[in-house]
């Protein structure tokens, strides 16, 4: 029995030595992709040229051991290889430097590259538009008038019944003074009219300066879809001030160029077109682009300053139009609610990674900022494993009073998030 017990023991260790293998390579294989599109997807895409060359085929086109020193310090180099590549892509600029990316780490986003294949895209039937609860609602009020109705006949009906019951057996009762002179039935209505007007005078009043759902046309049609979807760039790479101000800023038409200036058609894997179904030629949009940043798509360089105004001839400001707006009167602090409430774009702004033309999303009322803060809960920052927000270290009782068990967590509330003063000052 020993001796089969041995024979078990090293095949489950084994067993279990392989389990840990399969699942350290696939998370290696993970950290890669993860990797790429954290530091490299902004740039690069792995089958195709974008502001920066493809990647697959790296192996075939570099020296060995060149791509290390080339993500450490890409302005450094000098070899043959990298000023024919710096001459090629002069107009996306050098390459950002990661010194801090290890050699493994490398690696893994290589490998990445090396085994990508393109997502297979399946046409379905598209979602219905989640704004458009308009039918609900209306379905919900024809139903309600239909069961009154209802009601409203079958006490007629209970009260013909009464009175031929009445007569049968030799009681005779006056007859029923008509509904439209009832006085009861006239006072119910009139309440119900005064509860109704009353209730839809509120509703308005209450929404007065809100503009949800509000999607105004912009001067060049701007996917998110395609953009933070499809291509996956960060929210905070367009609109960076968002994690350290306290607006999020709008790119300016440089920003919108570090990619463009490489990429003047559209050829993404679908169609775009806007709410009403209207199609878009984005190769269209982005030549929009080029006239509002002075550039010369032929030539792939801006056209010459030759008025001395600092910008290139014909260059102008885009006049984007604003969405998002709360009152004068409302202190809202894009860093605070990222940087330290760790709060995720799309808490407020909805799945915007799936909008073509961007619409407000939430009310932005003060009930619904206040609902928030009360079921959001604080990071407080652990000594033992620093982790957690430095931010809240001020408050001590309460990050003792979790040490000790005393509490499982602490909302935004508890910490003053729905005093007056802190949103208007």
């Amino acid at each position: 029995m020993s001796r089969f017990r041995k024979i078990f023991n090293k095949s489950f260790v084994g067993l279990l030595l392989l389990t840990c293998l399969s699942l350290s390579h696939k998370s290696f294989a993970a950290d890669g992709e993860a990797l790429f599109k954290s530091m490299c997807a902004n740039c690069h895409k792995p089958d195709k040229d974008y502001t920066g060359p493809a990647l697959q085929g790296w192996k075939d086109r570099q020296p060995d051991g060149w791509i290390y020193k080339w993500v450490a310090a890409p302005g450094a180099l000098i070899d043959p290889y990298a000023s024919a590549l710096k001459t090629k892509w002069k107009a996306s600029g050098i390459m950002t430097a990661f010194p801090q990316l290890k050699k493994d780490e490398i690696d893994a986003i290589m490998k990445y590259v090396d085994e990508y294949k393109p997502p297979v895209v399946v046409e379905g039937p598209k979602n219905s538009n989640d704004k458009n609860t308009d039918g609900n609602s209306l379905l919900f009020g024809v139903l309600t008038l239909v069961f009154a109705l209802i009601a409203f006949i079958l006490l007629q009906v209970n009260s013909n019944l009464k009175k031929l019951s009445d007569e049968k057996i030799g009681v005779y009762r006056s007859e029923p003074v008509p509904f439209y002179k009832n006085k009861t039935y006239l006072m119910a209505g009139v309440i119900g009219l005064f509860a109704l007007g009353g209730y839809f005078a509120i509703d308005g009043a209450i929404g007065l300066g809100r503009m949800q759902n509000y999607q105004p046309v912009q001067p060049i049609y701007y996917s998110h879809t395609v953009h933070a979807g499809t291509n996956q760039i960060s929210c905070l790479y367009c609109h960076g001030t968002a994690q350290d101000s306290k607006h999020a800023g709008i790119p300016s038409v440089n920003v919108c160029m570090n990619c463009h200036k490489s990429i003047a058609k559209y050829e993404g894997p679908d169609k775009l077109e806007r709410e009403d179904g209207t199609a878009v030629n984005g190769t269209a949009e982005i030549e929009k682009l080029y006239e509002y940043a002075g550039w010369d798509p032929i030539a792939k360089e801006y056209k010459a300053d030759k008025n001395n105004d600092g910008v290139p001839d014909g260059a102008k400001p885009i006049q984007w139009v604003k969405i998002h707006n709360l009152p004068d009167h409302v202190y809202f602090n894009h860093s605070q609610h990222i940087k330290v409430g760790k709060q995720q774009c799309q808490t407020c702004h909805g799945n915007i990674q799936e909008m073509g033309e961007v619409y407000q999303f939430s009310t932005l009322s003060m009930g619904w900022c206040i609902n928030c803060h009360r079921e959001s809960k604080v990071d407080f920052f652990n000594k033992a494993d620093s982790t957690g927000n430095k931010f809240y270290s001020i408050y001590e009782k309460f990050h003792n009073d979790i040490k000790n068990k005393k509490l499982d967590s602490v909302t935004v509330e508890k910490i003053g998030g729905t005093e007056c003063q802190k949103c208007h000052y």
